[in-house]
């Protein structure tokens, strides 16, 4: 894959730089700044953008509020946010920009929190996730998103199950992924989502289009 890295730690920038040349990816463009990322990703339109949420001159929201931006100016360019922090308004804004067409994803949105990132390999399938469309959410993101949520809640249909598959849904999981974190049948889970998209009027497409819509409606409701 191609990919832009913006992160103002030089160290980890260049860590990043390393491992994933070490893993046959192209790094096109390696930035410090909101600024240069978004000129990066216009210039070279990555398969993938990895971006921390603060950088200068505020050290505050800069990379969010670049990301939102390149999405706009390059619509779906694949991002992930790789920070310390939740920024949950501006992650809010980023996850409007996902609007899948039919037989696509939504052009992948992750937002993971450095210090969780539990393995080597587990970047790496969450970057080519996101790369490939998939909405790739940890879970501490996740939980702070819905706090937001309004009272009015949209899905007050789901069963407590089928909330806790959409949650795992949301963190980017596949069925059989799911199935094991929950100890039921890959059949169960299949029976679940089914019941999910049926639940959230979300008519037959493709599989991974419906996915990434019952996951914006959940973290968005």
């Amino acid at each position: 894959m191609r990919v832009v890295i913006a992160d103002d730690a030089v160290l980890l920038r260049e860590g990043l730089v390393r491992l994933l040349t070490e893993h046959g990816h192209t790094v096109v463009a390696a930035v410090g700044d909101g600024d240069a990322l978004v000129e990066a990703i216009v210039e070279h339109r990555p398969d993938v953008s990895i971006v921390d949420v603060r950088m200068p001159p505020s050290h505050t929201d800069e990379g969010l509020r670049a990301a939102v931006e390149a999405r706009q100016r390059v619509p779906r360019t694949p991002i992930l946010v790789l920070s310390q922090y939740v920024e949950v308004s501006y992650a809010d804004d980023l996850l409007a920009t996902v609007k899948p067409s039919a037989g696509n994803g939504g052009g992948g949105i992750g937002y993971l929190l450095k210090d969780r990132v539990a393995a080597i390999a587990e970047f790496l399938d969450a970057i080519e996730r996101v790369a490939a469309g998939g909405t790739v959410l940890d879970p501490e993101v996740v939980g702070q998103l819905l706090v937001r949520r309004r009272r009015d809640d949209p899905l007050r249909e789901l069963t407590p199950r089928e909330r806790e598959v959409l949650e795992l849904m949301a963190e980017g999981r596949s069925n059989t992924a799911i199935a094991r974190a929950l100890v039921v049948s890959d059949g169960a889970v299949e029976k679940h989502v089914r019941n999910i998209f049926t639940k959230l009027r979300l008519p037959p497409d493709e599989e991974q289009h419906r996915r990434v819509l019952a996951v914006l409606a959940y973290l968005r409701g």
